[in-house]
């Protein structure tokens, strides 16, 4: 038997072993966890309202804030 094969017999007894440890599930992956939303102040958010019209026409960072304020909206729901 060469070495690589003596080595993954050796890792499949291992994983077989650690699977046996297993025997409860976690409760941290069985809730529902939703991560939290930052809140930003009012000023903030109105500068960054004034800088986004400053971003050059086309401007890739627009649609990526699209899709942030989506996110957001889910975590919200998430709750």
């Amino acid at each position: 038997m060469s070495s690589f094969a003596g080595r993954l017999i050796a890792l499949g007894a291992v994983m077989i072993w650690l699977n046996g440890c297993a025997s409860t599930v976690s409760k941290v992956a069985t809730a529902h966890v939703c991560p939290p939303v930052v809140e930003y102040p009012a000023t903030t958010q109105e500068q960054a309202a004034s800088d986004l019209y400053l971003l050059p026409p086309g401007s890739p960072v627009v649609s990526m804030l699209g899709d942030y304020a989506v996110l957001r909206d889910q975590l919200r729901a998430c709750r």
